[in-house]
């Protein structure tokens, strides 16, 4: 008769780095919406070069691709000024509705439906 012998390994808080998260920065601790909880659509912008998102907060943007932008962080010293929007249009369908950052610099304003007036904290 084999017998199996299985080991259990408890995690318990600091015991297990990879079970924690990792700690990013915040990129601004004011933003610039059209309304309070952010939803509303600012403006419409076309990516004129590509954007390969660093981390999870970002989105990936591709030259030509337009993206609804939903809110603009208010730059603070020593960092670069984001928005944050999704990727619109069916060629794009698997990224539609992600909804993360990408530098301002790198897309044009084609149209604002209203003005960003409303300046919320971030979280």
């Amino acid at each position: 008769m084999t017998r199996h012998v299985y080991l259990v390994v408890l995690c318990l808080g600091l015991m297990c780095p990879l079970v924690t998260g990792i700690f990013m920065a915040k990129l601004a601790s004011k933003k610039l919406c059209a309304d309070d909880d952010c939803v509303y659509t600012i403006s419409l912008a076309r990516a004129e070069e590509d954007y390969n998102a660093p981390d999870c907060r970002f989105i990936n943007i591709k030259k030509g691709q337009l993206i609804y932008v939903y809110s603009k962080l208010v730059k603070e010293k020593d960092s670069g000024e984001f928005w944050a929007g999704s990727v619109y249009g069916e060629q794009y369908e698997d990224h539609m509705g992600t909804v993360g950052y990408f530098p301002s610099s790198l897309v044009s304003e084609q149209h604002v439906y209203q003005e960003a007036n409303k300046t919320i904290p971030t979280t």
